[in-house]
């Protein structure tokens, strides 16, 4: 029976030659009546006490050994098989398996659902990159994560016609000049997920991915545009009087 709670046939063996014993045994004893190699007695033993089945004294200076009483056994096991059952059930150490595809998405109105079903699931962040005619559509979803304590960084390109209530926001007027600047909209949940969707022969595409190089590269890319557009504002009069410098910022798409 003891085999069923994983005990080895040796270790069944020993306990069953001590508790059939009205005294305690020595190794030697154990070898006689157990079956058990003499050469495994001892490791046998040891793995016995260690799993609390056995008990050792030492009397004149003999080794004897004693098995914990049936009743005792039985109400062990009952306990240490629940305790593993319980230990199961709350669990949660469970293998994630990446999700490392990458989606695509066509028509317009199906890009802008999911943008909204992405912001909708936001826990930790949120970093959005739009386009101002976009963001009323975008405005209270936002607002209202950063209120339950998302953080919401958002970088609008076109400029906005009044003050908004996020508290991070950049704003990214291009020049008449600037003929190469394509509509957009990236979006990044959680450093988890992200959404980027452009015009592609007049029809929006985008994609959707978890891979981690991607998200990696679109947190990049989002920050470097946040520095570009607060340093291109901070110093515009003289970097467009750079006519390297300007050329390089004209030749930018988004």
């Amino acid at each position: 029976m003891l085999q069923k709670f994983g005990f080895s046939q040796y270790e069944s063996k020993v306990y069953e030659c001590l508790s059939s014993s009205p005294e305690p045994l020595d190794a030697s004893m154990i070898v006689k009546h157990s079956g058990v190699p003499k050469a495994k007695v001892y490791e046998v033993i040891s793995r016995m006490i260690e799993k609390g089945m056995v008990l050792d004294s030492v009397s004149e200076k003999k080794k004897l050994y004693t098995a914990l009483p049936l009743n005792l056994v039985i109400e062990k096991l009952t306990k240490d098989f629940q305790a593993n059952i319980n230990k199961l059930k709350n669990n949660s150490s469970k293998k994630i398996v990446k999700d490392d595809r990458v989606w695509s998405l066509k028509m317009d109105s199906s890009i802008k659902l999911q943008c909204k079903q992405l912001l909708e699931e936001a826990q930790h962040s949120i970093h959005i990159s739009i386009w101002k005619d976009e963001l009323p559509e975008y405005l209270p979803i936002l607002l209202e994560k950063e209120q339950s304590g998302v953080k919401v960084e958002a970088l609008i390109v076109g400029g906005v016609a009044e003050e908004i209530a996020l508290s991070t926001v950049y704003t990214l007027s291009p020049t008449e000049e600037h003929r190469l600047l394509e509509k957009n909209r990236l979006i990044i949940i959680d450093e988890e997920t992200i959404l980027f969707a452009g015009v592609e022969n007049g029809t929006w595409q985008a994609m959707i991915t978890k891979s981690a190089p991607f998200v990696k590269f679109f947190v990049e890319f989002f920050h470097h545009d946040v520095a570009l557009t607060t340093i291109t504002k901070r110093y515009e009069d003289q970097l467009m009087q750079d006519e390297e410098i300007k050329q390089l910022l004209l030749r930018l798409r988004y």
